[in-house]
């Protein structure tokens, strides 16, 4: 069994972040102490690490909770947790080219800064702060 400061240690989470996630019911009341100290098993750490893992990929809390509820056999058909997986993958490659295009869009424009970089007057303004973007 862990302790809160523990888990937080390993994982990286914040206290309030995990009295959040059990106000919210992203994860079930962990057992506690005769002090009343909070006691977590492993089943909720791998649980607590997946929903970390889940929320730096992108995925909502609720979206989260959705595919918890289908692991635990609920709510949710393998072919519901497909199709949302699958929206948020079209998210992400929507954001992929989005950021491309703006890399395309800046590298002109650094490579432009360089080429004045070392300009010998020191209060000589960029070239691009005078161009139209």
């Amino acid at each position: 069994m862990f302790k809160m400061g523990e888990i937080s240690r390993i994982l990286g989470i914040n206290p309030q972040t995990l009295y959040f996630y059990e106000r919210i019911g992203l994860i079930p009341p962990p057992q506690r102490t005769e002090a009343g100290y909070r006691l977590f098993s492993q089943l909720d750490v791998d649980r607590l690490a997946f929903i970390t893992r889940a929320k730096s990929l992108g995925l909502s809390l609720d979206d989260i909770k959705e595919i918890l509820s289908l692991k635990e056999g609920k709510l949710l058909t393998c072919n519901a947790v497909y199709e949302r997986l699958s929206q948020k993958v079209q998210e992400i490659e929507e954001n992929i080219h989005q950021l491309r295009s703006l890399h395309d869009e800046l590298v002109p424009l650094m490579e432009q800064c360089k080429t004045n970089f070392n300009h010998p007057d020191p209060t000589y303004q960029c070239i691009i702060l005078d161009a139209e973007l």
